[in-house]
């Protein structure tokens, strides 16, 4: 059903049809009830929170156990948050608290692959992107500049890509 034609059904739906018909999306999609969950009572900080939480695992589980350092943990709650309309500042602090987990974890290792740098590093560039396209990179330069150091310091294989795109944006 295209986009013109679900507006022209919406349009001749009754007000109780319209309130049944979204009642029924609620109960039926878990997609929907966060939706309006999240519009109705945004409570950003928590799921900032629980982000870093979820994040943090991947690189330091409890019980000791074996860290699975998946990126792709946080870059589905980024892309959740990014669906849900998150608050810039708050989406930003998560995307750059993944790459700084990251590079703490790495300063714990012997060895850190290429891969590993490279995905670290496009997680970086996705950040920077972000609060460059929202116009809150002022607020973030600190940790821009702290994370591009980091991998210069820490002579990761990419650096000069970190102190690149820092030095583009800053």
């Amino acid at each position: 059903m295209s986009k013109r034609a679900f507006k022209k059904y919406i349009k001749e739906l009754s007000k109780e049809d319209l309130e049944e018909q979204i009642m029924d999306l609620y109960n039926r999609f878990e997609d929907v009830k966060t939706y309006y969950n999240f519009v109705f009572n945004p409570n950003e900080e928590k799921l900032v929170q629980d982000a870093k939480f979820k994040i943090g695992k991947e690189y330091f589980p409890p019980n000791n156990r074996r860290p699975k350092k998946r990126r792709s943990v946080a870059h589905k709650i980024i892309k959740h948050y990014l669906k849900l309309g998150m608050e810039p500042h708050a989406l930003a602090d998560v995307m750059f608290y993944n790459v700084e987990i990251a590079q703490t974890f790495s300063e714990e290792q012997e060895y850190i692959t290429e891969a590993f740098e490279k995905s670290i590093f496009k997680s970086f560039e996705q950040a920077v992107q972000f609060v460059a396209e929202y116009g809150v990179i002022s607020e973030f330069e600190k940790r821009i500049q702290k994370i591009a150091r980091f991998s210069h310091d820490h002579k990761w294989t990419n650096s000069y890509q970190f102190v690149t795109t820092a030095d583009r944006v800053l």
